[in-house]
Formats: structure tokens, C-alpha cells, sequence
């Protein structure tokens, strides 16, 4: 069996795809884990998901290897803060404190130096001249081609086969190309927000924009677990 496992993390303001080894403790994961998404150790509660998004189990006791809880390869470790206040995503995020500014919107609409104002000034939007819907911006990425998606990861390989290119429902502008990855890294089977697009195996899917894409001869490479954390 690998030692290795190769996990999502996610927190309340980050999302990461790590590597870990099974024999490392919770308090070990912890530490590593403070580093990646700025919870303190203390602070943290950690939960496994499957890819459905169900818990399958809670790394509750710090002696424990990662191992004695199941562990497997593309499972997500949601931590959790359970003081926002005190932590370092908490002045991210928790904003209760924050005094804020308040304008009414008779008074905004009289400034000069707001967006709305230049929106005004430059005829754009609303205020705008009407006209047709702007049409969709035409890509030239063929169906079927071999792909590889830009990554964060400088030695991951996101590659892929394209199977849809066109506008969608969940974005209301721009073209979205459909990639169903050679290993399962992605996020869907093709399908999101109960409209399909293409078919694929569940956590082979992805939309990317094109930009984030390379079109190219690019083979079949299954991903290399190494013993370092990723």
C-alpha cells in the first residue's frame, strides 16, 4: 500500500492540492497544515470528505497516524477554525468588527469620482447606447485535442483531453473549454449545476478558460508520488 497520498486541502481562504505521508501524526499534519492555510494549530479542525462532499471521518486525535483513518488519494481535508477571531485567516475573512461606510444612494449618485459617475460619462452599460448582445468570442481549440492545463504545482502535469469549448450557463459571459483530465484531479464528471456538457468519469471534469490551456501533443503521464509534501 502507498505511504503517500495525494489530498485536497481546503480552508475558509485557501484551496491547495498537497502530498502526505500515511505515518506522519494529526499533530504533525496540523503543523503543516498551520503553514498552508494560516490556522493555528489549536485552532484547527480537521474533517475528511470524499469527492461527493460527504465526511467519512475527523482527524480528532493528535497521536494518531494519518494512516489509522483510511487515507486515500484524492480525498479532501477540510480544516476547519474554530476561532476565526484569533487567527490569521480570521483578519481575512471576519470582517463583524469592521467599522463601515455608509453612503445613501441619493448621495452617491451626485459624487463625481465614482464609478457610476465615469459609467455615465463614458456611456458604458446601462447608459449606454442599445444594442445586440456582444456575440461569442470565437476560440480555436478543436474537440478531441490533447491539452494541458496551467497549474500551481510547478511539477504537476494537468493534462487532458478537450471535449467541450463554447459559452455556459454558470458564467454569464466568455468561452469555457471542457477538459476531462488523464488522472482524477478535476472537480465534475462534465456536468455543473445539473447541466451537462460533456460525459466523464466523477472528479475527471474541469472548465478553465482558454487562456489557462496548451494545446499540444502532450502524452498520457500518470502522476509521480513522491515522498515530498507537494
Amino acid at each position: 500500500m502507498p505511504s503517500i497520498v495525494n489530498v485536497f486541502v481546503v480552508s475558509p481562504d485557501t484551496r491547495s492540492e498537497r502530498r502526505f505521508d500515511l505515518h506522519i501524526t494529526v499533530e504533525q499534519l496540523k503543523a503543516k497544515l498551520e503553514l498552508v492555510t494560516g490556522i493555528p494549530v489549536q485552532n484547527q479542525k480537521i474533517v475528511v470528505e470524499n469527492g461527493d462532499g460527504q465526511m467519512t471521518a475527523e482527524l480528532a486525535d493528535d497521536s494518531k497516524q494519518l494512516g489509522y483513518y483510511g487515507l486515500s488519494d484524492f480525498q479532501t481535508l477540510k480544516v476547519i477554525d474554530t476561532n476565526p477571531s484569533t487567527s490569521f485567516t480570521g483578519q481575512l475573512s471576519d470582517t463583524s468588527q469592521v467599522e463601515k461606510f455608509e453612503l445613501s444612494d441619493e448621495a452617491y449618485a451626485k459624487r463625481t469620482d465614482t464609478v457610476l459617475a465615469y459609467k455615465q460619462r463614458h456611456k458604458m452599460g446601462r447608459f449606454g447606447t442599445p444594442s445586440e448582445s456582444s456575440p461569442v468570442p470565437q476560440v480555436n481549440i478543436p474537440i478531441g485535442a490533447r491539452c494541458e492545463v496551467e497549474s500551481t504545482e510547478h511539477d504537476l502535469h494537468k493534462r487532458g483531453t478537450v471535449r467541450f469549448v463554447g459559452p455556459t450557463k454558470f458564467a454569464g459571459t466568455g468561452v469555457w473549454v471542457g477538459v476531462e483530465y488523464d488522472e482524477p484531479i478535476g472537480r465534475n464528471d462534465g456536468s455543473v449545476q445539473e447541466e451537462r456538457y460533456f460525459t466523464c468519469r466523477p472528479n475527471y471534469g474541469v472548465f478553465v478558460r482558454p487562456e489557462r490551456l496548451k494545446i499540444g501533443d502532450f502524452p498520457v503521464e500518470e502522476i509521480d508520488f513522491d515522498d515530498d509534501e507537494m
